[in-house]
């Protein structure tokens, strides 16, 4: 019950989200506005419990989730064998990027705290 009460609670922010970005004309989607939000109010019990069952639940069957995908690259085959290499140098550069961008955050946030010669 409490991983229903999580998802209610998504479902909610996301919403809400939605219709801010669209209601105040933002230039980024909606669900990341309501991600924003969740991220704001995990602080309070209420919400972070039940969203992390839900998040618990989530992730125990995770692997149901790229039974889609899968599905669609068999469907689509022909535009694999076609773009396959282009989708695969997308998908490598855009990983490399996410790891460089986290990586150098991580840095920027906790090298202030820990710049060497502090001591």
């Amino acid at each position: 019950m409490n991983a229903l009460r999580g998802l209610a609670w998504l479902l909610v922010f996301q919403s809400v989200g939605e219709l801010s970005a669209r209601g105040l004309k933002l230039p980024f989607p909606g669900p990341v506005v309501g991600m924003l939000l969740l991220l704001l109010a995990l602080r309070f019990e209420a919400v972070r419990q039940p969203v992390g069952a839900c998040a618990e639940f989530l992730l125990s069957h995770l692997s149901l989730l790229f039974v889609p995908v899968g599905v669609g690259v068999m469907t689509h085959l022909s535009l694999v064998n076609q773009y396959g290499f282009r989708m695969l140098a997308v998908v490598v550069l855009s990983t490399l990027t996410g790891l460089a961008v986290t990586v150098l955050s991580l840095h920027w946030f906790t090298g202030a705290a820990d710049a060497p010669g502090d001591a």
